[in-house]
């Protein structure tokens, strides 16, 4: 019965051992990427934080108009 648990434990720590032993070998392979692709993404990003904050301006202003309104 020792011998038993014993396999099986060794049994758990190689399952453990071959998941760390599997992604580091994911890790070795080089990755590359296109500086267009990068450089339209921070276009498209500063696009979209331009346009929240334009929103934004505009959602605050029309709270404020409200507000105003409705207190006078």
């Amino acid at each position: 019965m020792i011998m038993k648990k014993t396999s099986l434990n060794a049994d758990v720590k190689d399952k453990i051992i071959a998941k760390y032993l599997e992604k580091d070998s994911k890790k070795l392979q080089p990755k590359s990427s296109d500086i267009n692709v990068l450089l339209n993404r921070i276009e498209i990003n500063k696009k979209n934080e331009s346009r929240k904050k334009v929103l934004f301006s505009t959602a605050a202003s029309a709270g404020l108009v409200i507000f105003g309104l409705i207190i006078f």
